[in-house]
């Protein structure tokens, strides 16, 4: 549970950027955010995108991918996890989205994100 809340606060923080519509302080917070030096325990990346995901459902309004990507990124480093939020586009028909990797594999969508969206950046 209290990683949950700690999932839901940290979601209530990103959202707080994206309500300045400041977009290059959060895209600097997450870039920027230490990843711990403790180890993580072998379920610790489980364990956290699950939190995420449950303080998604109990959030007051519905988190959008760039909100639940900023704040999950975060999240995982702060547990010692090497994360990277990726925002992607694709042209036709326009759409952007925003995803979480480690190790190069998706953690918080479905595994084919990076065939439908170009990556342009990660952080």
């Amino acid at each position: 549970m209290f990683l949950v809340m700690q999932a839901y606060l940290k979601l209530i923080q990103v959202d707080l950027y994206l309500a300045k519509k400041d977009f290059a302080a959060l895209y600097k917070k997450v870039r920027s955010y230490p990843v711990s030096e403790k180890t993580p325990s072998p379920n610790a990346l489980e364990q956290v995108c699950a939190a995420m995901d449950m303080a998604c459902i109990w959030y007051w309004k519905e988190a959008l991918c760039l909100q639940r990507s900023a704040a999950l990124a975060c999240l995982l480093k702060r547990y010692g996890i090497h994360a990277q939020m990726i925002i992607g586009a694709q042209q036709v028909p326009f759409k952007a989205h925003a995803w979480v990797e480690v190790d190069g594999r998706v953690v918080n969508d479905k595994a084919y994100m990076r065939e439908l969206y170009a990556v342009l950046d990660r952080c």
